[in-house]
């Protein structure tokens, strides 16, 4: 029987781990970004967490899981923020702190989704099924209305001239939010908005890095810091919340569900990650470093190449019943591998910064702290009003940070115009 102190060292110990995982995979998709990036990260996500949590009942249904995740965090790829981490670059209060604070908010929105959904596959049982089609439906319905009513009515824009789609992402989270309250699984509520408040820490904490690091000429990539930030607290948020709230057993559905959600996972979200990042347009460097167009081609194919080994590799998860912690341990590192390498190669192997190398080393660390770990769930029910209290608590953080940037005034030349 494990003592309180230890099992809340495990939590501890369990939601860094989960952090270093989604950390790691949000910086890996700084390379590639949109949709089907920020879905392949999801997905590592939501591996890690079913990594520390060692609960067997959910390896069976991995990929299901994995894909709610990835569709959930990928979904808010589709916001656009590069204008507004500009504002941070302002020498005035208001544009600073407009800037952080509606990075807070985006970031929320990628945490809700994201870790709503995946809630809600840890908690779809035979006995209390979720209506996966009619929430999907609800949420395109819901998107397509808050964004015509914010947007094209009230002209309420965040990030101008670029998309406005956050206010269709802000319109998905209300069916989600909803069916989670009105159905009392308050468990899954808990992981959407503690995802939510990591997540939106993360990116305005990940943007005060960025300006900072900049002022400095600290020797790293200020954007894959910042990418960095948003993976690492919104891990952080969706495993403490997982680990600290109670789910059903997860029974063996039929294989049918799980082929297709894997075909998804490691089929159509890879192939879109190559189709859409390894053109010639992406892979200039080679040029540039004095290659040629054949080598370009020599990429792609080691690129699709890499993608079909990892998916006939991990397959034989999908048509056997996986009982064994190890096989999750390899699909883990297969699948954040294979992106990882996938990274290599768009930033070019011999070139790249220095702290994708940290990738490698996030990794092996996750492995080896983690198959030395007991299950460590544990049970919390904080009230309602602490949630609102760690939100309003962040953006006094937020102000405070707004004061140091504006204290240090790093005079970026590319500051965005008054808001």
């Amino acid at each position: 029987m494990q003592s309180n102190t230890t099992k809340k060292n495990e939590v501890i110990t369990a939601c860094l781990l989960s952090a270093l995982a989604f950390g790691t995979a949000w910086a890996v998709r700084g390379k590639f970004g949109h949709e089907q990036g920020a879905a392949w990260a999801g997905g590592i996500g939501a591996m890690g967490v079913i990594l520390v949590a060692k609960r067997a009942d959910w390896y069976n249904r991995m990929w299901e899981i994995v894909l709610a995740s990835a569709f959930g965090w990928g979904l808010s790829g589709m916001i656009s923020y590069g204008a507004v981490v500009g504002y941070a670059r302002a020498d005035d209060f208001i544009n600073i702190f407009y800037g952080l604070s509606m990075l807070f908010v985006i970031g929320s929105l990628y945490g809700f989704l994201g870790g709503g959904l995946f809630a809600l596959s840890l908690s779809d049982t035979k006995e209390d099924r979720v209506p996966w089609a009619v929430l999907l439906t609800e949420m395109l319905a819901f998107g397509l209305l808050t964004y015509g009513l914010l947007i094209n009515q009230l002209g309420w824009l965040m990030t101008p001239p670029r998309s406005e789609l956050w206010a269709a992402c802000l319109g998905a989270c209300i069916p989600v939010g909803w069916y989670a309250f009105r159905t009392n699984k308050r468990q899954v509520l808990r992981v959407a908005i503690w995802s939510a408040l990591g997540s939106g820490w993360g990116f305005a904490f990940g943007n005060f890095l960025q300006v900072m690091a900049n002022a400095v000429n600290f020797p790293m990539n200020p954007w894959n810091i910042m990418e960095y930030s948003i993976g690492f607290f919104g891990g952080l948020g969706m495993c403490y919340s997982t680990l600290t709230s109670t789910w059903p057993v997860l029974e063996v559905r039929t294989s049918g569900a799980n082929k297709i959600a894997a075909a998804l996972v490691l089929i159509v979200i890879p192939f879109v990650v190559w189709d859409q990042s390894f053109n010639p347009k992406q892979l200039d460097h080679i040029l540039k470093l004095g290659g040629t167009e054949s080598l370009i081609t020599v990429f792609q194919w080691i690129a699709i190449i890499t993608i079909t080994l990892m998916a006939v590799a991990l397959w034989r998860t999908v048509s056997k019943k996986v009982t064994d912690y190890s096989t999750v341990q390899r699909t883990f590192v297969l699948f954040a591998g294979a992106y990882i390498l996938l990274s290599f190669l768009l930033t070019g192997i011999a070139v790249h910064p220095v702290e994708q190398y940290l990738y490698l080393v996030n990794v092996a660390v996750i492995l080896i702290v983690a198959a030395r770990m007991h299950s460590p769930f544990t049970t919390r029910n904080e009230p309602a009003t602490t949630w609102l209290v760690t939100a309003m608590s962040a953006v006094a953080v937020i102000a405070l940070l707004t004061l140091v940037v504006l204290t240090c005034n790093p005079k970026m030349l590319d500051t965005v115009g008054r808001f």
